[in-house]
């Protein structure tokens, strides 16, 4: 079984280019709500369940194609063992992965992430070592003339592959893998790398009571928030608190 797959012209180019507008012009990006290695970065992020899928695409309705990309095909499916290949394409909630973290991450030239496994999701599950079952990568922006920038991944400190980003590239890998992100240099000043990070887990409907079924977290400040609630009627509370 690969440690990681990938993907080219995951989604069509237009589809991936207004994505990718509606994400970077959101009022929501501003510096990473992650911590330690993410300090640098900047974007914004939500936790959801498959019970909360459907609030998250009526508020970001330019995400639904990219989730059917990532949540409902079977793009990683060789990441699964062969007896377990009924996860994909089939409604067994009990398997597949039933809750996400998706993290919009912009990166300058010169900004690296260091070495960390994600398991952003531990602290409200509950579990000290929840990891994703898997993670998916998916590049939006990848400034023309640049040059590094891969995606490293590592099992028990030995490599596993690098990854070359490229616009419209999907990956998959195992949410046990240690990864980091070399910078990039060149390209014009003030371009931007920028990705869709997807950390799948697959939790006991125990652990997911305890997972927000949907919420945004953005350090751009209430004001955002706010603006947003403006716009539509019924806003829902916890979309309109801000997460510290």
């Amino acid at each position: 079984m690969p440690e990681y797959v990938t993907h080219r012209d995951a989604l069509p180019r237009a589809e991936l280019e207004s994505l990718g507008d509606a994400l970077l012009g959101s009022r929501f990006v501003a510096r990473s709500p992650l911590m330690g290695t993410f300090r640098a970065s900047r974007g914004f992020s939500f936790i959801f369940t498959q019970a909360g899928r459907a609030t998250l695409e009526e508020r970001f309705p330019f995400l639904s194609a990219y989730l059917r990309c990532i949540l409902d095909g079977d793009s990683a499916r060789e990441l699964a063992p062969r007896k377990r290949w009924r996860w994909f394409g089939t409604r067994d909630s009990g398997l597949r992965p039933n809750a996400f973290y998706l993290n919009l991450l912009l990166l300058d030239a010169g900004t690296p992430v260091g070495r960390h496994i994600d398991a952003t999701l531990q602290e409200p599950s509950g579990l000290r070592h929840a990891t994703p079952a898997h993670v998916s990568v998916l590049y939006l922006r990848v400034p023309p003339e640049a040059r590094g920038g891969a995606l490293r991944l590592f099992r028990d400190n030995e490599p596993q592959g690098d990854v070359a980003p490229e616009p419209g590239m999907l990956v998959h890998f195992r949410g046990d893998l240690a990864h980091e992100v070399q910078p990039f240099t060149g390209g014009t000043e003030g371009a931007l790398r920028a990705s869709l990070v997807c950390e799948q887990y697959a939790f006991t409907n125990r652990v997911l009571a305890r997972i927000p079924e949907f919420r945004i977290q953005s350090k751009a400040g209430f004001s955002a928030y706010l603006s947003a609630q403006r716009e539509r009627e019924g806003a829902s509370p916890s979309v309109g608190t801000l997460e510290e």
